[in-house]
């Protein structure tokens, strides 16, 4: 015993662990052993020396030494709510420290507290220890290992992806299955897991997958821009995962290993035959995992969340987010652009006619930009070949003078024939504004070069007859040759062209 009480009072002294060791030949791991023993007994070293040997050997040649019990199970059932609070920003564990001695008055030293809650803190945290704090960030990723669907018509099977997000103070888990991890199913499920929480935290951290990051770097990862409009959408920050560091995401990969074990054990016993069948199962048991308390804590992921977190999270936006696609359009003469996909012509401003501008189109809307300015914006509309109009956006409303007018459009019909003439004319009347059917004029009356002034005229005749006046009208009549076969009145509007895109003129009214 005489050697433990060099070491104590060569340790009180300052002397290094590894010369106290030289000095003694005590072994470097059993000086550390003595000097911990010594700090968790909060005693003096005089206390210390003051003791026969024999009652030396039973504090430090027995088993650990316990801290007394009523006085260490308190500072243990204090420890939970220290980490709650650590999570709240601006908290250290020095001034909950204080807290603590004001409510337990002869507790521990500071150096004793933040020994044992160091302690505490690991046996409680399996993975790497971050004081994660409330709000800051939303961890995502996708499990290793896919899911399934089996469609019961054919018995296909189909695998699913599985996406995972948690919240880094509660530890709050939302899953998801997907069909793919393309950037349309990885955005919305980004999404959902932001509804699911109630809130948007400071910042989200992806993993360095395509549909986020287009290009991966230490320093600056290049984000996939639709996803960075979605984070600018509800006022985050994109911070990557870096790559091949698979512990700056340690807590989403630790909560993909936690539902392997509560979600995909249950889930695989069954069959589901779509993926809204397969999402309704995860969610009942994500409640479950959400609810059930969390390891070596009296609280659960939920209460965390609730008391913790809930209050720090942004507001949503007021419009969930839209992905956006983009086109590059010239705006014709009649300054309207043409949505290809949709085949739908929208309106712009007349003085940019001629120009090169960009579409960004999502499910409801359709914005066009001119050099990043944005000039036009309007709901978006499927319906093939029609017009969707701004007043004020037409030349005429400005007294500017088109290349393209009625007049000049039906004194080239009129060149053709008496039923051309006759056809351009109810296409005209027949519009809101004569603008948006000049298109639809030059591209009927340009066929006159390709197939004659004779078999156009025959064409605008039995296109007369249906009194359906639009350009497909016309070429389904010109392909099928129907403009060469007398009409018979009595028995023609029964035997009317079949086509998808001829639907009456009652359709367009």
């Amino acid at each position: 015993m005489n050697k433990v009480k060099q070491i104590l009072q060569w340790y009180t002294e300052g002397v290094p662990k590894l010369k106290i060791s030289l000095k003694t030949g005590v072994s470097r791991n059993s000086v550390k052993s003595y000097i911990r023993q010594f700090i968790a007994m909060d005693k003096s070293l005089e206390e210390i020396l003051s003791l026969k040997d024999s009652e030396l050997e039973k504090l430090f040649l027995t088993k650990p030494v316990k801290e007394p019990e009523s006085r260490y199970k308190e500072l243990i059932s204090y420890f939970p709510e220290v980490d709650k609070a650590l999570k709240k920003k601006g908290n250290t564990l020095y001034r909950l420290w204080k807290e603590y001695l004001i409510k337990y008055p002869d507790g521990f030293k500071h150096t004793q507290f933040h020994a044992h809650y160091r302690q505490w803190s690991k046996r409680t945290n399996a993975t790497m220890h971050i004081d994660h704090k409330a709000g800051d960030k939303m961890y995502v990723d996708y499990a290793g290992e896919k899911l399934q669907i089996v469609y019961p018509d054919t018995g296909e099977v189909r695998k699913v992806e599985v996406f995972v997000a948690i919240l880094g103070a509660s530890q709050l888990t939302y899953v998801e299955a997907t069909m793919t991890q393309r950037k349309e199913d990885f955005i919305g499920a980004c999404e959902n897991a932001l509804y699911y929480f109630g809130g948007a935290p400071q910042a989200i951290v992806p993993d360095n997958l395509k549909s986020a990051v287009i290009k991966s770097d230490k320093y600056e990862p290049t984000l996939n821009e639709s996803f960075r409009d979605f984070v600018e959408h509800y006022k985050m920050v994109a911070l990557p995962a870096g790559p091949y560091k698979p512990r700056h995401k340690a807590l989403v990969e630790g909560a993909v290993k936690i539902i392997y074990q509560v979600i995909y054990t249950i889930i695989r016993e069954k069959d589901f035959s779509s993926l809204e069948a397969l999402n309704n199962a995860i969610w009942e048991l994500l409640a479950i995992h959400n609810s059930n308390p969390l390891r070596g804590r009296p609280y659960s992921r939920r209460q965390m969340f609730e008391e913790v977190e809930r209050s720090t999270l942004q507001p949503l936006a007021i419009y969930r987010y839209e992905l956006k696609n983009k086109r590059v359009a010239t705006v014709s003469k009649n300054n309207y652009v043409c949505l290809s996909e949709d085949k739908h012509y929208y309106s712009v401003p007349y003085h940019y006619i001629g120009k090169k501008v960009s579409i960004l189109y999502s499910q409801s809307n359709v914005d066009i930009y001119y050099r990043y300015e944005h000039i036009a914006t309007h709901k978006r509309n499927r319906r093939p070949f029609m017009y969707t109009t701004v007043e004020d956006h037409l030349a005429t409303k400005h007294k500017f003078q088109s290349d393209w007018t009625p007049e000049k459009f039906l004194e080239r019909a009129k060149a053709i024939g008496e039923q051309t003439e006759k056809y351009i004319t109810e296409i005209l009347t027949r519009r809101q504004h004569p603008e948006q059917a000049y298109k639809t004029c030059q591209g009927i009356l340009n066929y006159a070069a390709k197939v004659g002034n004779e078999r156009l005229n025959a064409a605008c005749l039995r296109a007369n007859f249906y009194e359906d006046y639009s350009y497909k009208t016309i070429i389904v009549i010109l392909d099928k040759h129907l403009d060469s076969v007398p009409l018979d009145q009595e028995n023609d509007r029964a035997s009317m062209p079949k086509h998808g895109n001829i639907r009456g003129n009652t359709y367009y009214a």
